[in-house]
């Protein structure tokens, strides 16, 4: 009977909850073959080093935070403002090991200190907004609202993670409601 090897995407999985967890540094092989209970060898099997495994992992991240989270929000289909209320539903949900917020703000702060890391992410928040416009703009003719809508729904995404304070006589999931009320207007 033949060793079953670890498939590529459990590696990447469980690199993407290291970084998650601890940041690139928490990113090593050995970690990552004792979470996932087998030998460092099976590694090196779908990966040359671990910098290879770093980048299918921002691979990874970026095609599922913008290409598959947009078809998912196209197969739905209906009309933009369907489509937003799809996309902001789905963005609320934990996605797994690479669309949660999580990994939103694990990618955000090591974009902070590795450049191609921030040429990724703005390439990733470039795609949002390009999506997000071509939504708002099919029910907002005047591009300066166009462009506010997306970047209160980029900053709301994004500041919500970071932001502690009390909503007086509201819950937090109220507040986002209000605001999603107000951005699908």
């Amino acid at each position: 009977m033949g060793t079953t090897r670890t498939p590529r995407g459990k590696w990447i999985e469980e690199g993407l909850r290291a970084l998650v967890a601890g940041g690139p540094e928490a990113v090593r092989i050995e970690v990552l073959a004792q979470a996932l209970g087998v030998t460092k060898g099976g590694f090196y099997g779908h990966f040359r080093n671990r910098g290879a495994l770093l980048t299918e992992m921002l691979d990874t991240w970026e095609y599922e935070v913008t290409e598959s989270l947009i078809e998912q929000v196209e197969d739905g289909g209906g009309d933009a403002r369907t489509k937003l209320a799809r996309l902001f539903d789905t963005i609320s949900t934990d996605g797994g090991p690479a669309r949660g917020a999580a990994a939103d703000v694990a990618l955000r702060d090591w974009a902070r200190r590795d450049p191609e890391v921030a040429e990724r992410l703005r390439r990733v928040d470039n795609r949002h907004m390009d999506y997000l416009r071509s939504l708002f703009s099919s029910f907002c003719p005047d591009e300066d609202e166009v462009e506010l809508r997306c970047f209160i729904a980029i900053s709301v995404r994004i500041g919500n993670h970071f932001n502690a304070a009390d909503h007086v006589g509201r819950s937090r999931a109220e507040v986002m409601e209000l605001v999603r009320r107000r951005l699908l207007e």
